[in-house]
């Protein structure tokens, strides 16, 4: 793929190395400002923010944790388990302190700026795909058309699996677990948003992985054979990504793995179809050409 930045439609040509930079600044300054805007937004709606948002994994009345608890006295009474509440979580809510003095003043800052990043998402992935999309040829534009509406998705759906689904498990055997019955458990707020916005980032980030194969094969990186040949290589190395995102328990490291193993197998997919269309597109292009040979030599 040759990369060639055209000027707009007043200008034909080639743009400079500067052009580029200024180009790039003003969507990376767009970017800024969107990100901006949704955390002043964010600030203004501490309450929605911290106690509907933030703060509410850590609830009884969370939805999953309420589920789990439901589901856990419907297989109770149909088992026969001596314990129903046995999946009942986060049923003594988290003592958060802050030990600082601008601590709480702090956090609302920090929280708002996650909370700005995480909503702007899909404009900042707008802008640099605005940004890229001069150097792509037609067709190859035509078929990336969906990639912002695709990445923005995946990564929503990644965010909210780890906030609905990883966020209490881990709230739950995190801030439950104890060395020694002499140590109680008061958590930092710092830690606690530290912990919530880590895993929600880290798995909005992973689910882009058909993204990333999908840009990887169209640059020649890897192959659907590639990623065939290094399966099981790729296995070990989700668990490993699971273990390090989730706390140490089998059942939540089992959570992440299986998607993130579906979103191996989709990018196998997405990459052979890649590869199919390449491999498409250079027939075509070398039928043209001899066509073209035939032609000049039959005139």
């Amino acid at each position: 793929m040759a990369f060639s930045w055209k000027k707009g439609k007043k200008n034909d040509g080639e743009m400079s190395f500067l052009e580029h930079l200024e180009e790039l600044r003003w969507h990376i300054i767009r970017s800024l400002i969107a990100i901006v805007v949704f955390m002043l937004v964010a600030f203004v709606f501490k309450n929605v923010l911290f106690d509907r948002i933030i703060l509410a994994p850590r609830s009884s009345s969370f939805i999953t944790n309420r589920l789990l608890c439901e589901f856990s006295h419907v297989l109770a009474a149909k088992l026969n388990f001596s314990n129903p509440e046995i999946l009942c979580i986060n049923k003594q809510e988290l003592n958060l302190i802050s030990i600082k003095m601008a601590g709480q003043i702090t956090t609302h800052i920090v929280v708002a700026l996650v909370a700005g990043l995480i909503i702007a998402f899909p404009f900042v992935i707008r802008e640099f795909w605005a940004f890229f999309r001069p150097a792509l040829h037609a067709n190859e534009a035509r078929h990336a058309r969906g990639a912002v509406l695709a990445s923005s998705m995946l990564f929503f759906t990644g965010v909210l699996f780890g906030y609905f689904i990883l966020a209490p498990l881990s709230i739950h055997f995190l801030g439950s677990y104890q060395i020694s019955e002499e140590v109680v458990n008061q958590i930092n707020v710092r830690s606690y948003i530290g912990t919530l916005t880590s895993i929600c980032l880290a798995t909005g980030l992973i689910f882009e992985l058909p993204i990333v194969a999908f840009f990887l094969t169209k640059i020649g990186i890897i192959t659907p054979d590639f990623m065939r040949k290094y399966r099981k290589h790729s296995i070990v190395v989700i668990f490993i990504v699971a273990a390090i995102i989730t706390p140490p328990d089998v059942f939540s490291q089992m959570l992440v793995s299986i998607p993130l193993l579906l979103l191996y197998e989709v990018s196998i997919g997405i990459s052979a179809r890649v590869i199919r269309k390449k491999e498409k597109a250079h027939k075509e292009f070398m039928d043209d050409g001899s066509e073209g040979e035939t032609a000049e030599e039959t005139t």
